[in-house]
């Protein structure tokens, strides 16, 4: 298996195209926000916060890290598509390699594709908010971010692998790509804050597994720019940005704790882990 997984890493960096397109939506965002948005994201009531750039910054790259565990992991699953459309996967189900391993080498490798890209672009935003003004992450706080990094890799890589099964062409996987990946900006709450959405789009991006990595970060990543830009702020006011702007779910009274949140992710990796096995398994079978 590990001959299979490293053969598909290969396959996907070397193609420097597909990588470029898992990354498309996390450029498009980053382009959104230098060139149009900005400050717009901020309520009116919150613009003359103290250290407004360095809280805002840490809010984007929360989301920015929650884009490319998805769209990076989905990028890595051309492999499977390639290798279906080229027939080439009926070479590897007719050899005495067990399925399960197969399946298990797709899925390994875009978890990995997924971990190497968004510890790349959490390197990269962190330089990005030193060089601007903002304060370099302590030791603590970038353990947590690794390793929520890797729970929301391990979550996307099992959810995308679960959609990705179903396809059988170029055409969907690259048309599926497109409205994930302009889905996901609005469904993490980047484009638009949550709390400028109706309460119907509210639920939906409230319960959607995907959404609650992004709020994880958010608090991580923003705890200190908090502090700084709330210090001698009535507790109401950081409660009401911390909905409004995602960084914490609630339904009614009820505010959805951390610990819930990883529940979900974990849950969601396991459920679509054995989906994906189960259906590739079935499909390969039939193709045998």
């Amino acid at each position: 298996m590990n001959i299979f997984l490293k053969r598909n890493l290969k396959l996907f960096f070397r193609d420097r195209s597909a990588v470029f397109f898992s990354l498309l939506a996390v450029f498009i965002i980053v382009a959104l926000y230098a060139v149009f948005l900005g400050d717009v994201w901020l309520p009116d009531s919150m613009q003359g916060l103290e250290n407004v750039d360095f809280l805002m910054n840490s809010w984007l790259i929360s989301g920015l890290l929650t884009v490319t565990s998805v769209t990076t992991t989905m990028g890595a699953f051309g492999v499977l598509i390639d290798d279906k459309v080229k027939k080439i996967d009926k070479d590897f189900y007719s050899s005495p390699i067990k399925k399960s391993n197969l399946t298990k080498g797709y899925l390994g490798s875009a978890l990995l594709i997924g971990i190497i890209m968004s510890l790349v672009t959490f390197g990269v935003s962190e330089a990005y908010i030193v060089l601007n003004g903002g304060h370099c992450i302590d030791f603590s706080s970038a353990l947590k971010t690794i390793l929520l990094i890797f729970l929301t890799s391990t979550a996307n890589t099992s959810l995308m692998c679960f959609i990705v099964s179903f396809f059988k062409s170029h055409h969907a996987f690259s048309t599926a790509g497109t409205v994930i990946g302009t889905l996901i900006g609005f469904l993490t709450g980047i484009y638009l804050p949550i709390g400028n959405l109706p309460e119907s789009v509210q639920t939906v991006i409230k319960v959607f597994p995907v959404s609650h990595g992004a709020a994880l970060f958010r608090q991580v990543l923003m705890e200190d720019p908090l502090d700084i830009s709330f210090h001698g702020i009535e507790t109401k006011y950081l409660s009401e940005f911390k909905e409004y702007m995602g960084i914490t779910y609630s339904f009614g009274d009820h505010v959805v704790s951390p610990f819930t949140s990883i529940l979900i992710l974990v849950g969601t990796s396991v459920i679509f882990y054995g989906l994906s096995v189960l259906n590739l398994s079935r499909k390969s079978v039939r193709t045998s």
